[in-house]
């Protein structure tokens, strides 16, 4: 793993979006709009948090191994994030979506109350960088008990996003890497650059898959390119191969 001071995260701003679930990510992150609804005004102190249940590690040995391998449980991970408006919206997702309004205007707080289904979108900005929290599917429900302990600050409402397998993805929830666009290109030197002009390094051999090769014939000796994990690469005309070529 490179150092990369573009990769640091210190939040600015930020803002947590709702859409019906499918939903896709938006091509720009800093202007989001329709299908998604931004949820409001959210708790300056308790920006987000990622709390998780499950993942217990169960060793498993043979007689000539006791430790020979390691199994873990199903792991379900919640994010969390506190909203300091207390509308229809806000309180609906906290007590339920079936919380119905009462014919003074009131909302009810259901027996047996049904989480918030939708797509969940959190981006956050730092300067020129944002990062993302992006789940096309997920509940979102209570996370804690309310409780108003001051008369100094906004009260909120804890609310929980428990992200879900969307179809047959084989994941919950996506995020988005730091550091720069990720090169598509690689030009031969002694070393090499990438392209385009601060795009971030590939990690490893492995990730310049996507990574076009200039010129696209055989590199000469001596080129190559450094790649994230300080090894090297070069183009053989057909493939990218490890080291410098010879």
């Amino acid at each position: 793993m490179a150092l990369n001071d573009n990769a640091t995260l210190v939040i600015g701003s930020g803002n947590y979006f709702t859409a019906p679930t499918g939903t896709t990510l938006p091509n720009d992150l800093l202007s989001i709009g329709a299908p998604w609804q931004p949820v409001g005004h959210t708790s300056l102190e308790d920006v987000f948090g990622v709390t998780s249940e499950g993942g217990e590690a169960t060793t498993l040995g043979s007689l000539q191994n006791k430790s020979l391998r390691t199994k873990y449980s199903a792991r379900q991970e919640t994010l969390t994030f506190t909203v300091v408006q207390f509308d229809e919206d806000s309180l609906r997702l906290f007590y339920g979506q079936n919380a119905p309004t009462l014919p003074s205007g009131l909302i009810g707080v259901p027996q047996d109350p049904a989480p918030t289904q939708a797509a969940f979108l959190a981006v956050f900005i730092d300067g020129a960088n944002y990062f993302a929290f992006y789940a096309p599917k997920s509940e979102i429900f209570r996370n804690d008990d309310l409780s108003i302990s001051d008369t100094e600050s906004l009260a909120g409402l804890p609310l929980g996003v428990k992200p879900m397998a969307l179809g047959t993805n084989t994941w919950t929830y996506a995020v988005t890497p730091l550091g720069g666009t990720p090169a598509s290109g690689a030009t031969a030197g002694a070393p090499g650059t990438f392209t385009p002009s601060g795009s971030a390094t590939p990690a490893n051999l492995a990730a310049m898959a996507d990574v076009d090769a200039s010129p696209t014939t055989a590199w000469t000796s001596g080129q190559y390119v450094i790649l994230g994990d300080a090894s090297n690469a070069y183009w053989n005309g057909t493939a990218w191969a490890a080291g410098i070529k010879s």
